[in-house]
């Protein structure tokens, strides 16, 4: 089994290096001698429901007529998505110190955890830009997501690698000169398979977790990836906090894993994600339900862009300009959204709190000031 039911791994435990002759699967071993690959998975009639709910959910959702996430929704599920995704791998900060990070606040918490939401917003946030199928952009983001946390950060693992629990090694990953050529072959059937995508991302989250190609990051990269898929198949998807639902659901998590690979069978797994999807989106639709802002934050947002039309200004000369003097109400209902949707940009963005720090029109609007 690669995960033990029941029980969450330790930063300790859920990695260690042994040596390469143990680490094999012959699985993978037939595959990698004979150049083909192909999952091995079973759809139960349970699978093709979820599928069915799902599809129908997404549907609803994706109508001319729909009112699409807002700003302030879309930045708080993608907050909830990191902030669930690195806890199960035991990073420590709450919901609110998370936010605080990305936000550029000062949090006060162990620095490797304020790395990870830092390079995990990174990461998400070139979720657009992904090509799925791509091994480099796999690599990037492994970079974005583990940098300064890992030496072999946007590099597959160069040792044999096992999971552990008690001590106990509880998941042989197959061995590193191989991972390359497997994670190439998934990639190559994710992309090519007639299957619809929607179980493909299913079974290609346990597969990749199950190759384990790298030395640390796979369980935030196999949920990043999967959700990237999930944005491919409908774009709607990018927003929905699956990673949320798999927190609170940690256990099973761990249990479909495990009775995967005991059953040489991934469709387990695959229809305990397609439950998480369809549970996540029944909280997304009840969300958005009750996100009523929408059109007042575009608004908002375009009167922040109008008084940026003729030159640069700082964060303060915006509020004047608009006759407010409330700092927060300012830059959670005016300055956040007007990022959000990309309508301006920081002119210092890596250093978002920054007493120079000032806001500008974002291509094409500058286009509007005639620069």
């Amino acid at each position: 089994m690669l995960y033990a039911p029941c029980i969450r791994p330790t930063r300790q435990e859920k990695n260690r290096e042994i040596p390469s002759a143990h680490m094999s699967d012959r699985r993978f071993e037939v595959a990698y001698m004979s150049g083909e690959y192909e999952p091995s998975f079973s759809i139960t009639g349970r699978a093709a429901s979820k599928m069915i709910s799902i599809s129908a959910k997404v549907s609803s959702l994706s109508q001319p007529f729909s009112v699409p996430p807002s700003p302030r929704l879309r930045r708080a599920n993608r907050i909830r998505s990191i902030k669930s995704s690195l806890a199960i791998e035991a990073n420590s900060l709450s919901l609110g110190q998370v936010t605080d990070v990305i936000r550029g606040k000062n949090v006060l918490g162990p620095k490797k955890d304020i790395l990870e939401v830092k390079n995990a917003y990174a990461a998400y946030g070139t979720i657009p830009d992904l090509d799925p199928y791509s091994i480099t952009d796999l690599l990037h983001a492994h970079l974005l997501m583990t940098n300064g946390l890992v030496d072999e950060s946007g590099k597959f693992r160069s040792d044999g690698v096992g999971v552990f629990r008690n001590g106990l090694l509880i998941h042989m990953a197959p061995p590193a000169h191989a991972v390359r050529d497997h994670v190439l072959n998934l990639l190559d059937w994710t992309k090519n398979s007639d299957l619809d995508l929607l179980i493909k991302s299913c079974i290609f989250h346990y597969e990749f977790e199950f190759i384990h190609p790298f030395a640390d990051g796979n369980g935030r990269m196999g949920r990043l990836w999967h959700t990237l898929l999930l944005s491919k198949w409908n774009p709607i998807l990018e927003w929905v906090p699956v990673e949320s639902l798999i927190e609170k659901h940690w256990e099973e998590y761990y249990t479909a894993i495990s009775r995967s690979t005991e059953k040489t069978d991934s469709g387990i797994f695959a229809e305990f994600m397609l439950d998480i999807i369809d549970k996540a989106l029944d909280e997304f639709i009840t969300d958005q339900d009750t996100d009523q802002d929408t059109d007042q934050d575009i608004k908002r947002a375009r009167a922040v862009a109008d008084c940026l039309k003729k030159k640069d200004m700082t964060s303060l000369e915006i509020m004047e300009k608009l006759g407010m003097s409330h700092r927060k109400t300012f830059r959670d209902n005016y300055l956040n959204p007007a990022l959000d949707l990309g309508l301006i940009e920081m002119t210092i963005p890596d250093k978002p709190t920054s007493g120079n720090q000032r806001y500008r029109l974002k291509k094409p609007y500058t286009a509007a000031r005639g620069d």
